[in-house]
């Protein structure tokens, strides 16, 4: 099974990732062909049951797949990642059995596209400071608020949404289930963006958003807890695309050295050069096994909230410096636009953003290893 998984995958890359990444890139265009063919292919359920809906593989193969889709198109990777590890997740593990099979079963089968609405314009690292209100008013919620840097927002078809319930505070947070068509959601153009411009992102305005109270994921006040929970797993799709990203770099280098041709010899003979590319092999594996054990860990069902962050700090520090030394050994061609190695740098820093800065992966690593 895992042999013909990957065939599809590279297949998938071959006839439709690949030629459409710089497209998407210089034009801002949204991945949506894609997105298609991974969902045609049964890719957007990896790592779910298949009574749900699923394929029922490994959280490890889904990480394997994330670092491919993003070593060739990053855009594509975290469109993906975005379904897969943020909007599915909540309804797998907390949804009731209406909302899986109304919302969760055609997110797996690739029907509908899913977001994750968690952060607002005061509410980014400090989650407790969310300010979107959620009241219960007989059989509905009415939410009202503001969320920023959504992605997948203004393609998906749901949205996992959290907004406050209760008092100040994470304990007074909660969870639901916003679909596109809902009346009172307001979603803003396309913010232009340095990198990853392949992925939509996009403000929300909720203006008295009204749903049904089954709509309620868990219970009120379960939304820090889900939304951690949520991050743990999500963590790992972004170490995936930064490992991606520092290997596309990597390679790029070595095309580069080898090629060129400066006194009277090829780069790669050049020992500072190589020992650069040394070093680049080596922030990627190590990056790369470091999530590939987070991963297992998670497979096992053992805690690795630790792991995870470590993964993604590690991760997006190697894609950043490797993309990095990408442009520096390709010299003016690599700072030119339209070049691969230009194109992997500006890619790569919000790797080290979003889903947790590096700052506050920092923050979850020593909680972990110091109480």
């Amino acid at each position: 099974m895992e042999a013909t998984l990957w065939q599809r995958l590279d297949e998938i890359i071959t006839r439709t990732v690949r030629p459409m990444a710089e497209r998407c890139d210089e034009e801002s265009l949204f991945c949506g062909e894609s997105v298609r063919a991974l969902a045609d292919a049964g890719f957007m359920g990896l790592p779910y049951p298949p009574k749900l809906g699923g394929r029922g593989s490994s959280y490890e193969s889904y990480v394997r797949c994330v670092e491919r889709l993003s070593k060739v198109c990053p855009s594509v990777g975290v469109t993906y990642a975005t379904h897969v590890g943020l909007a599915c997740h909540p309804l797998h593990a907390f949804g009731s059995p209406m909302q899986k099979e109304s919302f969760l079963r055609p997110m797996l089968r690739g029907d509908k596209l899913g977001a994750f609405a968690l952060t607002e314009p005061e509410a980014g690292s400090d989650v407790g400071a969310i300010a979107t209100t959620a009241e219960l008013d007989g059989g509905f919620y009415v939410i009202n608020g503001h969320k920023i840097f959504i992605t997948n927002a203004g393609r998906a078809d749901i949205y996992i949404l959290f907004a406050r319930t209760g008092g100040q505070g994470t304990e007074g947070l909660s969870a639901f289930v916003v679909c596109s068509d809902d009346a009172g959601l307001l979603i803003s153009a396309p913010q232009r963006k340095m990198g990853i411009r392949g992925a939509q992102t996009c403000e929300l305005f909720l203006r008295n958003l009204c749903i049904p109270a089954d709509r309620l994921i868990g219970r009120p006040g379960d939304g820090f807890r889900i939304a951690m929970e949520t991050l743990d797993g999500g963590r790992l799709g972004i170490a995936a695309q930064a490992v991606g990203i520092a290997d596309a770099a990597f390679d790029e280098a070595c095309v580069r050295l080898k090629e060129r041709r400066q006194f009277g010899r090829t780069l790669e003979h050049f020992q500072g050069l190589r020992w650069k590319a040394a070093d680049m092999w080596a922030k990627v594996e190590a990056a790369r096994q470091l999530t590939l054990y987070a991963a297992r860990l998670r497979d096992g069902g053992k805690r690795f909230r630790a792991e995870a962050s470590a993964a993604k700090l590690v991760a997006s520090e190697a894609a950043v410096w490797c993309a990095s030394e990408a442009v520096q050994i390709c010299g003016g061609s690599g700072y030119l636009q339209g070049s691969v190695a230009e194109r992997l740098y500006r890619d790569a820093k919000i790797t080290q953003i979003y889903e947790g800065t590096s700052e506050v992966q920092r923050m979850v690593i020593a909680s972990g290893v110091l109480g």
